[in-house]
């Protein structure tokens, strides 16, 4: 009795494994796009008998990760496995017993033995063609040939050898349309007589058990690597007195190996793929090294840096909360405590090439006020800074943006959305309306040796002209050195009405310029140092 059990189990087993599999397509419904991966949402409906079988589902994204697949069921399916793989054998893929593939299969067998019947007469025509070149020899025996039988031989040379060659053209043509036609024919099997849309490599193979037979719909869900988003901005102003108008932006690339055709996109500054183990601070022991030379601690004066409280010309618009557009009004914008997400209704088409794919998000106004930035010691150029209060409120990431300034293109900049203070300057590029020199007065600089010291004295003009129709604000920057050695002493002599930091010896002037009008400003330091040395960064 055990034996038979045994037997009848092993049967059942077989007979279940040895089932043909159930092949559908998946369509892609939804992405979520996060900054270095993809969830991807997709269905696909399929015809069950009752019992177990085995579902491969093509179409599904190249690189997905296995952990993070969740397959949605009736509850008359019970889903006993899944399994994804690249290299499922693709000869099962073909349902043989569909009447339109065994039309296929004897099409393509017919065709093979019609390409083998022409190619057997075109080689023997060819052999015929050989026989007959290697026997041109003119020789009739020890007689010679007459004229007349020369003629009839050359004539029945140049006739049969042209009626060769001509069939054997002629074999060649019909070879050629037989090998077009199989081609055809082949394709029919690959495509299984059905116009489906170009598929992935990748496959999920799923086994499931089905109460009642009928047709189910199945949802699959799955995390991939194959995608990623970064956001971008357009800046436009019209003037110094407007709002700047911003087009938020997010570039998308995939490659996941299918195409998203009419997708719900949604951006999300979220990173699932990050380690959430929550750190542990460890023991800190200090340990000797070796010295670090340095330079001090000193002002950056890059422009990102800038936390000045300065000023400038208030746009005459008053304060503008966020504009609608036509734009705006199909994303929703959901923040929480970990991250920032775009909800977009616009179905877009995000095709698998790797290429960045923009999609518009929001267009925003941002109340603005302006100011002018310059360095002439490291820049003969005014920079102008657009100054963003409670910009938190917008939901800015990090990203580049293109500027457009007066109607036009200046360049790029970046949004530094993480800076940690309340203000946030857009640099909106250089302005060549205003004149900027830095000037040595030779007559107010020079050397003197006093005993075993060397003081040098530096004096500088700073002039700026303002060659605009309107009034500007302007910070403008200069430094005087500052000493790390006792034997080196700096003595500030003019800083015309500067604020000083006396730790970085970074100079700031905060100053009103006039339409045509030009300001000089003068600086000037003395330095007093051992003669028989030499400061190399003077």
């Amino acid at each position: 009795m055990k034996k038979t059990l045994l037997g009848f189990t092993l049967l059942i087993s077989v007979s279940l494994f040895a089932q043909k599999p159930i092949f559908t397509t998946a369509k892609v419904n939804a992405a979520t796009v996060y900054v270095n991966s993809a969830e991807l949402s997709q269905s696909t409906s399929v015809t069950l008998p009752k019992g177990t079988s085995e579902i491969v589902i093509k179409n599904v994204a190249d690189y997905l990760n296995e952990s993070t697949v969740q397959i949605n069921a009736p509850k008359n399916i019970t889903v006993l496995s899944f399994q994804f793989t690249k290299n499922y054998i693709s000869e099962y893929e073909i349902d043989e017993s569909n009447p339109a593939i065994k039309k296929v299969r004897d099409s393509i067998d017919w065709v093979t033995k019609e390409m083998s019947k022409v190619v057997n007469q075109r080689t023997s025509y060819s052999k015929t063609i050989e026989l007959l070149d290697k026997n041109q020899q003119i020789s009739g025996g020890n007689a010679a040939l007459s004229v007349t039988e020369l003629m009839k031989l050359v004539d029945y040379y140049n006739a049969k050898r042209t009626e060769l060659s001509n069939l054997v053209n002629t074999f060649y043509e019909k070879e050629s349309k037989l090998k077009e036609q199989l081609a055809k024919l082949n394709s029919k099997l690959e495509i299984n007589t059905q116009k489906e849309e170009k598929t992935s490599r990748g496959k999920l193979i799923i086994q499931v058990m089905n109460e009642l037979a009928g047709t189910v719909d199945l949802d699959i869900n799955y995390l991939t690597q194959g995608a990623s988003w970064q956001p971008f901005y357009d800046l436009r102003a019209e003037n110094i007195s407007s709002p700047i108008d911003m087009l938020y932006k997010g570039q998308v690339t995939q490659n996941t190996g299918i195409d998203w055709k009419k997708v719900k996109l949604t951006l999300s500054s979220g990173n699932p793929n990050q380690s959430n183990v929550a750190p542990i601070l460890q023991a800190w022991f200090l340990r000797f090294g070796y010295p670090v030379v340095g330079y001090g601690k000193r002002e950056n004066l890059a422009l990102n840096s800038i936390q000045s409280k300065v000023s400038g010309i208030r746009s005459d618009a008053p304060v503008m909360e966020l504009q609608e557009s036509s734009i705006s009004n199909y994303t929703t914008i959901s923040e929480n405590q970990l991250n920032v997400t775009f909800d977009i209704d616009i179905p877009y088409d995000i095709l698998s090439n790797g290429k960045a794919h923009s999609v518009a998000l929001k267009e925003i106004k941002l109340p603005a006020s302006y100011k002018y930035y310059a360095v002439p010691k490291v820049e003969k150029e005014a920079f102008l800074l657009a100054e963003i209060n409670d910009y938190s409120k917008f939901n800015l990431l990090p990203g580049e943006a293109n500027i457009i300034f007066e109607g036009t293109y200046v360049g790029k900049t970046f949004i530094n959305a993480n800076a940690t203070s309340d203000t946030l300057n857009l640099s909106m590029g250089r302005d060549k309306k205003i004149s900027i020199k830095r000037e040595k007065v030779v007559d107010k600089s020079g050397t003197k040796f006093l005993s075993s010291y060397k003081e040098q004295i530096f004096t500088y003009d700073l002039i700026v002209r303002n060659n605009k129709k309107e009034s500007i604000a302007m910070l403008l920057k200069d430094q005087y050195p500052i000493s790390t050695d006792k034997e080196i002493t700096i003595e500030l002599l003019e800083k015309d009405k500067a604020s000083a930091n006396e730790e970085t010896g970074v100079l700031t002037w905060k100053i009103d310029l006039k339409p045509n009008e030009t300001r000089k400003f003068r600086i000037s330091y003395k330095v007093r140092y051992p003669k028989d040395k030499i400061i190399d960064n003077l």
